[in-house]
């Protein structure tokens, strides 16, 4: 083991659906090798080409409440009537080997892992220009109903609303920009002094002299 180790960072990325964030989540993994997207565990149905331990840990709604009531997540939360949740010895296996970890989670989630993980979070939640862009990124992602439109916006808001509870706010104008401010906020969490438990004794060493 490294001399030099740090402790691995839990960041994560949030934002209303629409916004971008799974657009900037796959750019970060393909910038940084240290970091990893979290596998979350499921209720929702296995899509085509989507393999169990590697997309999601896919698990009925009976699994899944069995996986919480042993303490065996992180975080868990209900979204669009399916359950979500982050299974706990993975992240916790990473941060000590110092690797990072990313997550793609609303706002719930954020904050029981902030409850669970004291000091490994670090937060970015990713605000649209203006609702009417958000509104027109949804129609182009999809032909859905208006109903379904408007559902999807009211969901929006109900996030948008929780952004205070982020260590950090970013307004995804422009793409380019976005991620590289994401990567300057992962950078900067690295190189705190609680992530680094080898610098004391690198400077008693460096001042010995």
């Amino acid at each position: 083991m490294s001399t030099q180790q740090r402790r691995g960072v839990c960041l994560v990325l949030s934002s209303a659906p629409g916004v971008g964030k799974t657009s900037v989540s796959r750019a970060l993994l393909e910038m940084e090798p240290d970091l990893a997207l979290s596998i979350s565990a499921t209720t929702r149905a296995r899509r085509p080409g989507e393999l169990d331990g590697v997309h999601y840990f896919f698990k009925s709604q009976a699994e899944f409440d069995a996986m919480v009531e042993q303490g065996e997540l992180l975080e868990y939360a209900r979204f669009l009537d399916r359950s979500y949740g982050t299974p706990r010895a993975p992240v916790e296996q990473a941060l000590a080997a110092g690797r990072d970890v990313l997550f793609d989670i609303e706002w719930q989630g954020h904050l029981q892992l902030r409850e669970r993980l004291p000091g490994d979070v670090v937060g970015i939640h990713l605000l649209p220009p203006s609702l009417d862009e958000l509104e027109r990124r949804l129609r182009g992602r999809a032909q859905e109903s208006e109903a379904e439109i408007a559902r999807r916006l009211d969901i929006a808001r109900a996030e948008i609303a929780h952004w205070s509870d982020f260590d950090h706010v970013l307004v995804n104008r422009d793409f380019d920009r976005t991620v590289a401010e994401v990567r300057a906020i992962l950078h900067a969490a690295r190189s705190t002094r609680a992530r680094q438990p080898w610098v004391p004794g690198f400077v008693q060493g460096l001042l010995a002299r």
